[in-house]
């Protein structure tokens, strides 16, 4: 017999990328009648807002601390060190709550987490806010990280043997984070241990689905030697779900009014727009941005370009290089957004049929839930990882630009492949259209997806004792 309204505390990661996702999970699981406490920093407090707007005030609370200042520079291990810090105050939250949580949900890179449920006699379940087949490439190179890192050539092949058909990469590709790894770092080192730690949960939950990566998601129950591991996306809004306040705020307002951003969609003709955008935190360098900046005005195609603001030196997007002259040039077919969009509402807009992306997980997700063609041009972090699913095994994507701060596009290729992508039939639209509408089944009623979810709260509303 479940626990009615069972208590559990989602953690994410600080960052919007992180965030999102968790709130998007958070939703689901307050319709399914859990009630929730999210910790969250001060500055992310505006982030819960459009959440908590639609739900009763009793099915979802907050735990604001705040992470220890850390010295400019530091690095990512560092940071991720950081957040254990608030072990004590969390024990402490426990200790006095009236009814604490049976579980733990927090985010893949809080692996220090899983100690802090076995102390506190709960569950924890890592939550990837990105894919299977990212975590299987993740644990591969972690698992091997000194003997990867032993040759000092960032094209050397690295063969997975822990992903089915073996593929091979090379090490700049699916290295961006462990190729920093510093031995006998206590940063580095912490960082690593989370996500052996990762692999002794007590179940995972992954923002991807069966029809994407069944294949993928049967290899992580053979590593955890269990079966609860749940796929339970993607969790953003999808069909005609896509309405209300939480969707409409979610990340963020947009710096366009939608109203307007929709009106000049509605005047372009159907499946004739590309969108273009690199997320909330990859960065173009001016070199990048000219070249994309040249291949947009050539290609002669419609297109909406989220440009990011400016920051230390780099320009995501380029704001300076979209001058006025510029917006002039391309004003009718053109529209420019120099800061957060709807972009959930733009990639649904019957006008685009393309979307130019850095590949990060939620854009990835976006765009196979709106039936887009992606153009893949990956950043870094777990980007590149994703362009591969979606290029070699999913074959959905077509390579717009290799990726990383190094390589930039022939503006000449890069429109031709915009003009192309329009305007030419390309086997990866009808196979592309054929996974959406799989994806779409998925999170229906009775789908892989909806299953999980029914499965995964019937399980962690039990008591520990007959599941563990």
């Amino acid at each position: 017999m479940a626990f009615s309204g069972a208590q559990v505390l989602l953690f994410p990661f600080p960052t919007a990328g992180h965030i999102i996702p968790l709130l998007d999970l958070a939703n689901h699981l307050i319709n399914h009648h859990l009630k929730l406490t999210i910790l969250v920093t001060p500055q992310n407090l505006p982030l819960l807002e459009p959440i908590r707007a639609i739900h009763p005030s009793d099915s979802i609370q907050t735990l604001c601390l705040s992470f220890p200042e850390l010295p400019a520079g530091s690095s990512f291990a560092a940071r991720v060190r950081a957040t254990s810090e608030l072990y004590n105050p969390i024990v402490d939250w426990f200790r006095t709550h009236p009814s604490p949580p049976v579980a733990i949900i927090s985010d893949f890179f809080l692996g220090w987490t899983d100690k802090l449920a076995f102390r506190l006699g709960v569950r924890r379940i890592a939550f990837w806010p990105s894919g299977a087949f990212t975590c299987l490439v993740i644990s591969h190179t972690w698992s091997n990280v000194e003997e990867i890192l032993s040759t000092t050539n960032e094209n050397s092949l690295i063969t997975f043997t822990n992903i089915p058909n073996t593929p091979e990469y090379p090490r700049w590709k699916v290295c961006t984070l462990s190729s920093q790894y510093k031995k006998g770092d206590a940063d580095w080192e912490f960082l690593r241990g989370g996500y052996f730690e990762n692999m002794k949960s007590w179940g995972v939950v992954f923002n991807s689905c069966r029809e994407i990566e069944g294949v993928f998601i049967d290899r992580v129950k053979k590593e955890m030697g269990h079966d609860r591991v749940w796929a339970v996306g993607p969790l953003l809004p999808l069909d005609n779900n896509m309405v209300g306040p939480y969707y409409f705020q979610r990340g963020g307002l947009s710096v366009m009014p939608r109203d307007e951003v929709m009106t000049w969609l509605d005047e372009k003709a159907d499946d004739s727009v590309v969108y273009v955008s690199f997320g909330s935190r990859a960065m173009l360098t001016r070199q990048q941005a000219d070249a994309l900046a040249r291949a947009l005005e050539c290609s002669g195609v419609n297109f909406v370009w989220c440009l990011r603001i400016q920051e230390e030196g780099h320009v995501a997007g380029n704001v300076d290089v979209v001058t006025k002259e510029y917006e002039n040039r391309v004003a009718n077919r053109g529209l420019i957004i120099k800061g957060w969009a709807p972009q959930v509402a733009i990639l649904s807009h019957r006008t685009v049929s393309v979307f130019l992306t850095h590949c990060g997980w939620n854009s990835v997700l976006e765009g196979i839930s709106s039936n887009v063609l992606i153009l893949t041009w990956p950043m870094g972090a777990d980007q590149f990882i994703s362009a591969e699913l979606l290029v070699n095994q999913l074959k959905v994507g077509i390579r717009a630009c290799e990726g990383g701060c190094q390589v930039v596009p022939d503006s000449v290729e890069l429109a031709h492949i915009l003009s192309e992508s329009i305007s030419g039939a390309r086997p990866q639209k009808e196979r592309m259209s054929k996974l959406h509408h799989s994806v779409l089944e998925a999170v229906q009623k009775g789908g892989s997806s909806s299953q999980d979810l029914d499965a995964f709260v019937k399980q962690i509303g039990q008591p520990q004792t007959e599941t563990s």
